[in-house]
């Protein structure tokens, strides 16, 4: 049994081409060619616990991920997630590594889930990308876009100055032209590429704002109570994108929508089928797309899998 530190997965996640394969995560998932329960959850006074666990049907290992938000952490000097990953042989049941990554693993296949939503839904033409809050996700979804998408300027959103002029002053160093806002309407209005990663309770971004041609992936609402998006825009969309649907109808933006009845199930189209080409995405830059990623068990096998392999 094998140990694996924050630092060598650190060091070791820039070589791997994660893109592709947390892709085949999704595709094999939408086959029907994965084994995932439900997600086992735990809310606390002040965070929340997502247990997320599965395989890939005749794959080598099976993942159990246990990762944690406590948001008020970084007021205290502690880093808002936290978590490991353990790696187990799919035959044996032989204990074959723990991945002590802090909730490292989870961000970052997290950020790539978020750049391939971009890369099959996005338009063409991204004129201006809006990132809705300044956290660590916030970081890492721009620096993976970097893999899909030429565009650099950025209109960030924050709920306050101070961590608004962080991110901007981060981010420029990262080679991206960022302005900052308070106004969440002003994302709407001027960029067609959004991305929402806030554990917003309420919704931020409101349908009378929305403009045509925009896509919008949506990635802080990952348990019920969880909100960024009124549930108009999701019934305005055109395409509205699970990563799973059935996770999808019991958390995060598709499960508001549902239940205030803005949307049905029929009109939901999986990632993974998207990325096979069995369904289609984006058809024309005038449509508004949406995608909602509530994090699916496949992205935390692939990442460990990958990252065990590299360093093995």
């Amino acid at each position: 049994m094998k140990t694996i530190s924050l630092e060598q997965i650190k060091a070791v996640v820039p070589s791997i081409d994660l893109i592709s394969d947390i892709e085949e995560g999704f595709v094999a998932y939408s086959l029907g060619q994965a084994n995932v329960p439900p997600v086992g959850e735990l809310i606390l006074e002040k965070g929340e616990v997502h247990i997320k666990y599965g395989c890939l049907i005749n794959d080598e290992y099976y993942v159990i991920k246990i990762a944690s938000g406590f948001y008020d952490n970084p007021t205290i000097g502690l880093p808002s997630g936290n978590g490991l990953m353990v790696l187990f042989r799919q035959d044996t049941g032989q204990l074959v590594c723990i991945l002590l990554d802090e909730g490292h693993l989870t961000d970052i296949r997290t950020a790539v889930a978020g750049a391939i939503a971009a890369k099959h839904l996005a338009p063409k033409n991204v004129e201006r990308i809006g990132v809705v809050g300044t956290g660590v996700q916030a970081r890492l979804q721009l620096s993976y876009l970097k893999d899909v998408t030429t565009c650099r300027r950025v209109l960030a959103w924050g709920r306050s100055e101070e961590p608004l002029e962080r991110y901007r002053r981060d981010m420029e160093a990262n080679d991206f032209a960022i302005e900052t806002t308070r106004d969440t309407g002003e994302i709407l209005r001027t960029c067609n590429l959004i991305v929402t990663v806030t554990p917003a309770t309420e919704p931020l971004l409101l349908a009378s704002e929305l403009q045509s041609g925009t896509h919008i992936t949506a990635v802080g609402s990952d348990t019920p109570h969880k909100q960024e998006l009124e549930t108009a825009i999701l019934r305005e969309a055109d395409v509205v994108v699970a990563d799973s649907i059935a996770q999808c109808l019991l958390r995060g933006e598709i499960f508001k929508a549902m239940q205030s009845g803005d949307i049905t199930q029929d009109e939901l189209i999986e990632l993974g089928d998207i990325i096979a080409g069995r369904k289609t995405g984006r058809a024309s830059d005038s449509q508004i797309t949406v995608a909602d990623l509530t994090g699916v068990a496949v992205q935390d096998i692939k990442i460990a899998a990958a990252v065990y392999e590299a360093l093995a």
